[in-house]
């Protein structure tokens, strides 16, 4: 009887307040993203500009808005590995790149350049069963596999890189607009976090103006993907909706939640895609505050009325576009084509050596 009587206790009483940590509308830099993206500001790649040398191959990007130039190099890496980095031309001092993840420096292979089309450039790795087709206008980078394109880079346009700024500038400049347009001015300026981010009673200030990162992935005839720990959810990763993305970010959390997209205690930017006779990863090596947003186009099977008489039926793949943004940093992300499991867990311990003896 006593046993009855006794007050029921859930697991969600002793949850933690979701409210003493941000989510997505809380944090700035993915605010300042989507308002950007929402503009459709492309990139162009200056094909004119490339330069190759042993170990990479370079060019520049430009944005067509803000004319800011980004310098690009592709890697072609022992094991069936791709990089890209994306930094600053001149930056105002070094961006932070993560150092003491990487075992040591990788060892490359030389890329060669085949002949592309117009505005187009092809490179292809000495055995040429993997190529980077790199498209200009607008920026695009398509890994292909025995002509197979798996991973497609810029896709849906979504690189974004804050170039670091000097503070006096942008107050000198506030000083010379009329009294109305400083205000409206500085009222945004706070709401996007630019200068300054408050959150409770934190604040962070910005010494060089807001300096977030972001680039989108296409994974072709993938909808099975796994990886960016840690968070309590299911193993296979969700797709994510408006200010539902899965956060990257150390801490250490009692109490939490199940079935969140909340970050708990580590964070690793990898990520797996499997799919029927490949699988494949993404290693965003960036150690800032990182959101990630999922979202799978499933296949679909149509009919094209127009061929006569007898309807043909063609299927189209599924596809999977996974974007990453992180607060600060540079673009640095290694693309682990497989083919198999075995082949991709050995390219990642190859780089970090996580299980290597």
């Amino acid at each position: 009887m006593e046993a009855a009587e006794k007050e029921e206790i859930s697991v969600e009483d002793e949850a933690v307040d979701k409210n003493i940590f941000r989510d997505c509308n809380k944090i700035a830099f993915y605010r300042r993203q989507k308002q950007w993206l929402s503009k459709k500001s492309t990139y162009q790649a200056l094909l004119d500009s490339v330069t190759t040398d042993e170990d990479s191959t370079r060019f520049q990007i430009i944005n067509e808005a803000s004319k800011v130039t980004l310098l690009a190099e592709i890697y072609g890496i022992e094991g069936n590995i791709f990089r890209l980095k994306i930094n600053e031309e001149t930056p105002l001092k070094p961006r932070f790149e993560v150092p003491d993840v990487l075992t040591s420096k990788p060892s490359t292979v030389r890329l060669i350049s085949c002949s592309g089309d117009t505005g187009s450039l092809i490179l292809a790795d000495g055995k040429g069963g993997l190529k980077c087709h790199i498209t200009a206008n607008p920026f695009k980078v398509d890994l292909v596999s025995e002509e197979e394109v798996v991973i497609s880079i810029n896709s849906l346009g979504q690189l974004y890189f804050e170039h670091l700024q000097i503070l006096h500038k942008q107050r000198a400049a506030k000083e010379n607009e009329e009294a109305a347009s400083v205000d409206t001015s500085q009222e945004n300026q706070e709401d996007l976090g630019l200068w300054e981010e408050k959150f409770g009673k934190f604040v962070d200030i910005k010494a060089n103006g807001p300096s977030s990162i972001g680039l989108d992935f296409s994974l072709h005839g993938f909808e099975h993907l796994y990886g960016i720990p840690q968070h309590a959810e299911s193993h296979q990763l969700k797709n994510t909706g408006d200010e539902d993305a899965y956060r990257l970010y150390n801490l250490d959390v009692y109490g939490y939640q199940i079935f969140d997209k909340m970050g708990i205690y580590g964070s690793v930017p990898y990520l797996l895609a499997h799919k029927l006779g490949r699988t494949i990863g993404i290693f965003w090596l960036n150690a800032s505050e990182t959101l990630v947003e999922i979202n799978t186009e499933p296949a679909v099977e149509y009919t094209l009325s127009q061929m006569g008489p007898v309807a043909a039926k063609q299927k189209v793949r599924s596809r999977t576009h996974v974007h990453w943004m992180s607060e600060s940093g540079i673009i640095d992300v290694f693309l682990l084509t497989g083919p198999t499991p075995s082949d991709v867990f050995k390219q990642y311990s190859h780089l970090t050596d996580i299980g290597e003896k």
